[in-house]
């Protein structure tokens, strides 16, 4: 366990991926929670929300050096990272839970099983993307 801590704290990467993960599962327990209220399709999208705000608080704080912008430029720019991989999420876990799971006869928590492959679909083009545009330095 020691040498995972350890690893968690040299690697921007791991950081990434253990702080996008908690931020997936506030994502997952809110549309699950949402989709009491409100449609499926529309759940995915509200909770994503949730999600990004845990995520841009969390990289901001464990994952990434300063960029020597203001947070609201970097929240910015995280936003529309993640408008881009919203479009992806939404596409695979829609597309999964009502089209490609019920043709193949997928029953088994169909939506909750499409909506975290959808949420872990855009993790390397989403590191990538806050890495070099959200918090990169010298990017005006």
């Amino acid at each position: 366990m020691r040498g995972l801590v350890g690893d968690l704290a040299r690697s921007p990467f791991l950081r990434f991926l253990a702080s996008g993960g908690i931020a997936a599962g506030v994502n997952i327990l809110a549309r699950i929670l949402f989709s009491q209220v409100m449609a499926y399709e529309i759940a995915v999208v509200v909770a994503y929300l949730a999600g990004m705000l845990t995520a841009y608080v969390l990289m901001r704080l464990f994952v990434f050096e300063a960029s020597g912008r203001g947070a609201g430029s970097e929240l910015w720019r995280f936003a529309i990272v993640n408008a881009v991989a919203l479009v992806q999420v939404w596409l695979v876990s829609v597309g999964l839970a009502r089209w490609l799971f019920p043709a193949v006869g997928y029953t088994f928590h169909a939506d909750t099983v499409a909506h975290v492959i959808g949420v872990l679909s855009p993790v390397l083009t989403s590191y990538w993307l806050h890495s070099g545009f959200t918090f990169g330095t010298g990017r005006g």
